[in-house]
């Protein structure tokens, strides 16, 4: 059971502050529970008043007669942490905090510290509360209260729940769960995700996100949700200052808008750009259907409208289905001649029902298209609430329904509203403008790009070799030393990238003119030279860098005004001299700006884009979220292109794509293995065809603290600290690691050399062959919450996967269900316990209260195992299952 179970659950409530004045706190949470229909117990805290709404109140949180599931604060925010003293006395283990009293602040409060010390879990403060439709709660202060639905909504703003409340009730639309997050300290939304992901009502869930504040957390509970549900997300704070708005209302660290839309795609969610196409999301998901394909097909009585979809739908990078011939042939039978003889399907201004009905159902016939758009603006010739009806009618009578996505665009107010309401009751989404429709049919598309990018078999970059990596660190040591960070610029780095295989303009040092001429001269002419300066960080402000110089008096004269302009500019600045470079062939390659940057919520980022000297990084780049594999790096990579942040020149030898994904692998691997590297500029690189050199490059080395360094990063990399080398007990040597999601084919390969038998004990059910899906679940896993171990044999030439233990951890880390998976020619071996040791060993460090597992009472070889390790058997043999559990808090475990 999840721990915020008894929050969303409770059987009594008490309302600490609960009061008779009508437009109080106290007095809107009452009448909320009294009026939702909350069947549970509902204890008042009041010294004012013997009786709140009818109902008998207590004069102090030590009088109340029994230890309240929920306690609800509607008092000052001034006696908090007394009272929360008071609930821990009581042992109340949910408390709901509605005042506002740390607005902004990411300091811990008082009382955060006596919860936690008390196991109390704190929803707020600057919450409005609860709303879960099924169960009759109201446990919030909403003027508005929700119908029961199959979408949750999570909010860090009030205002935005309300709002939606409004809307959706408009609309007939429900909720499963309404849930106010205030600012957040204790509940968040990863608590959250796991909760409303094992929730039988929620199919989807929307997010208003302010800013995260636990950015692993937060992606490892989305990725797991979005396996199951979908997930929308409406970010607020594009702009620098919606960002300070966002941090003055939750707190929470600035962070760029394009590293939340990274984070957001790779958990496997779909960001809403403003509230109008979260309204739109929101009916979509309502009547949720699982999407056909990506090519839709309009149906108008309007050709302006009809343009307007697909001008939306085009921008939005969406697919106009084409008419086949012999459909168009039929339309051209039941429609009159100047219809459009395309897509859109113009059945013109005067089109009536039938008129609608006929085309429709022609198009139904043919499966040219995935979804189809029907649309209708206000026409005399028409019965808008009549047509609805009959159009309703006709889909559902049509036998081949559910081979397409339908969506309705009735536009217009008083005319069409009854309309809309018709379509939205017969389970058919449908919207108010032809944009509105059209975006959120996109969103669909979207979600489906996302989850297939997701399940992608990602192809390995080859690694960065052992020696290289071990003279890097000690590169960076010797840099660092005694400082706790330096700055370093493209002569001082280039030893330390070419460690991981970047090809560097050759840089050399001038201290003055005359030794820039006389470096000029050895390497060659045309040669730029540049200023360097740690303290100006734009040198193009001053025209610090000049390039194709030809001869000594040019490179004499442009190093001399060079020094001018920084005295000049900078008369304070350090100026260490000149950096001169050999001038690399510009003509025919692209020029591209990389950068690392360690953003405070999520750690070190990787942004791509065009460069140049008015760069900004919030507009000019895209964002990527090491470690990056090869398929991550390309979509890096394909994203910066469509969004225009790269813009490829059409060149004799285009730009490699997959060479350049290489180098982003590198430069992760970099980043997950040298922590100490907090910034990495690269500007630019100058990519032709597969050749990509370094032609400038600025690094800043921080000290990083003591312990595990990757926790910097939002996402866990590969733990390389788990790989093992062991024995068999006929002396074959293996490899025990991690799986990675390379390991998809050869994953597929040991499963079908597992006999039907091994698989239905694993399983439970009889199974086939595992298609790509099931496959990438099984590969592409969150180390932070769950693991795989393979055994490998023949790690070095061919290898070959001949077993597999797994951990999956819940959420609260208090167990650990194991499965286990041996090549069935390969049992008595000891491979079996060499893989339950590894999963065993790994939950202890990991702080696992219990491992349990289940299995078949017929399977006694996993039974006997279980026991020789100390797990404790439950054979229940009518029900056909058998328990093992093993408490790895008790000292007499074995090991």
């Amino acid at each position: 059971m999840n721990i915020l179970s008894t929050l969303f659950r409770p059987k009594t409530i008490a309302v600490v502050g609960a009061s008779t004045k009508p437009k109080s706190a106290g007095h809107i949470v009452m009448m909320n529970l009294l009026q939702g229909g909350f069947d549970g117990i509902i204890m008042p805290v009041t010294p004012k008043y013997n009786s709140v709404c009818g109902v008998l109140a207590y004069r102090d949180i030590a009088s109340l007669p029994m230890a309240p599931d929920v306690a609800f604060l509607c008092t000052n925010a001034c006696r908090n942490e007394a009272l929360i003293q008071e609930l821990a006395a009581k042992q109340v283990k949910h408390i709901i905090i509605l005042s506002a009293d740390t607005i902004g602040s990411n300091e811990p409060s008082e009382y955060q510290s006596i919860a936690k010390q008390n196991g109390i879990r704190i929803l707020g403060p600057n919450s409005l509360g609860i709303i879960m439709p099924w169960a009759k709660l109201n446990a919030s202060c909403s003027p508005i209260n929700a119908k029961p639905g199959k979408i949750a909504f999570i909010s860090q703003s009030a205002a935005m729940c309300t709002t939606i409340l409004d809307w959706a009730n408009d609309k007939d639309i429900g909720f499963s769960a309404i849930v106010s997050l205030g600012n957040a300290l204790d509940i968040d939304f990863a608590d959250l995700l796991d909760y409303l992901t094992m929730d039988s009502k929620t199919e989807a869930i929307l997010l208003y996100v302010d800013t995260i504040k636990d950015a692993r957390r937060f992606m490892s509970a989305a990725r797991a949700a979005s396996r199951n549900r979908r997930i929308l997300v409406l970010k607020g704070g594009r702009t620098h200052a919606g960002r300070t708005a966002a941090q003055a209302h939750t707190g929470g660290q600035d962070s760029l808008d394009i590293i939340y839309d990274s984070a957001i795609q790779r958990s496997g969610m779909l960001r809403v750009n403003n509230s109008h196409e979260l309204f739109a999301a929101v009916e979509t998901l309502t009547h949720s259907i699982p999407l056909r394909g990506e090519r839709l097909t309009i149906l108008s009585n309007g050709g302006g409208p009809a343009i307007i979809a697909v001008d939306t739908l085009l921008m939005k990078g969406g697919q106009l289905a084409s008419l086949p011939s012999a459909l168009i042939q039929q339309l051209n039978d039941i429609l009159p001649e100047s219809w459009s003889q395309n897509n859109p399907v113009d059945l013109l201004g005067d089109a009536d029902h039938e008129r609608y009905i006929k085309a429709l159902k022609l198009l139904m016939d043919h499966d040219f298209t995935d979804a189809i758009l029907i649309m209708h603006s206000p026409s005399a010739s028409m019965n808008s609430d009549y047509a609805a009806s009959a159009i309703v009618d006709a889909i559902n009578q049509h036998p081949r329904r559910q081979h397409f996505n339908i969506l309705t665009n009735w536009s217009g107010e008083t005319t069409a509203k009854p309309a809309r309401q018709i379509f939205t009751h017969a389970g058919i989404p449908t919207y108010r403008t032809p944009e509105s429709a059209v975006i959120a049919f996109m969103h669909l598309v979207e979600y489906r790009r996302n989850q297939k990018q997701l399940m992608e078999t990602p192809t390995t970059a080859e690694p960065v070799h052992m020696r290289e990596l071990t003279e890097a660190k000690q590169w960076i040591s010797n840099k660092l030393q005694d400082n706790k960070s330096v700055s370093l610029d493209t002569h001082q780095i280039g030893v330390f990238l070419k460690y991981f295989n970047f090809n560097v303009l050759a840089t050399w040092l001038a201290s003055d003119v005359s030794e820039a001429v006389h470096i000029a001269e050895q390497i060659g002419y045309p040669v730029a030279v540049k200023l360097r300066s740690p303290d100006i960080a734009h040198k193009s402000d001053i025209q610090g860098v000049m390039l194709n110089l030809r001869n000594r008096h040019e490179v004499a004269s442009a190093a001399e005004a060079i020094l001018d302009r920084a005295q000049l500019h900078y008369p304070s600045a350090n100026i260490h001299g000149l950096l001169i470079q050999a001038m690399a062939k510009l003509a025919g390659g692209e020029e591209i700006r990389i950068k690392v940057k360690t953003d405070p919520t999520f750690g070190p980022v990787i942004l791509i884009g065009q460069g140049g000297a008015e760069w900004d990084e919030s507009v000019d780049a895209t964002c990527a979220l090491p470690p990056l594999n090869m398929t991550l790096a390309r979509y890096l990579i394909v994203r910066a292109i469509k969004e225009g942040k790269i813009r490829l020149q059409k060149l004799p030898i285009p730009m490699d794509i997959a060479k350049l994904s290489e180098l982003l692998v590198r430069i992760s691997q970099m980043i997950v293995d040298c922590p100490q590297v907090y910034e990495l500029d690269i500007h630019p690189l100058l990519a032709t065809g597969e050749q990509f050199t370094v032609l400038d490059a600025d690094m800043i080395l921080k000290q990083c603290k003591q312990g595990d360094t990757q926790r910097r990063l939002a996402i866990r990399p590969y733990p390389v600290e788990y790989e093992e080398k062991r024995q068999l007990k006929d002396g074959t040597s293996i490899l025990m690691r991690p799986i990675l999601p390379e390991d998809e084919p050869n994953h597929a390969n040991f499963v079908s050399k597992v006999s039907k038998e091994d698989l239905y004990n694993r399983f439970f059910s009889d199974v086939g062959e595992l298609n790509h899906e099931a496959l990438a679940n099984l590969t592409q896993i969150d180390y932070d919450r769950e693991m795989a171990f393979i055994a490998v044999s023949n790690p070095d030439s061919d290898p070959e996967i001949i077993g597999v233990s797994r951990a999956l951890l819940n959420p609260d880390n208090t167990d650990a269900e194991f499965a286990i998976l041996v090549r069935s020619d390969l049992k008595g071996l000891g491979l079996g316990k060499l893989l339950m040791q590894k999963i065993i060993k790994y939950c202890r460090q990991k702080g696992t209260k219990q491992i349990s597992g289940v299995t078949m009472p017929t399977n006694r070889g996993m039974l006997m195992l279980a026991q020789k390790l100390g797990f404790e058997l439950d054979v229940q043999f009518e029900d056909g299952i058998a328990d093992m559990v093993l408490r790895l808090n008790e000292p007499s475990t074995p090991q």
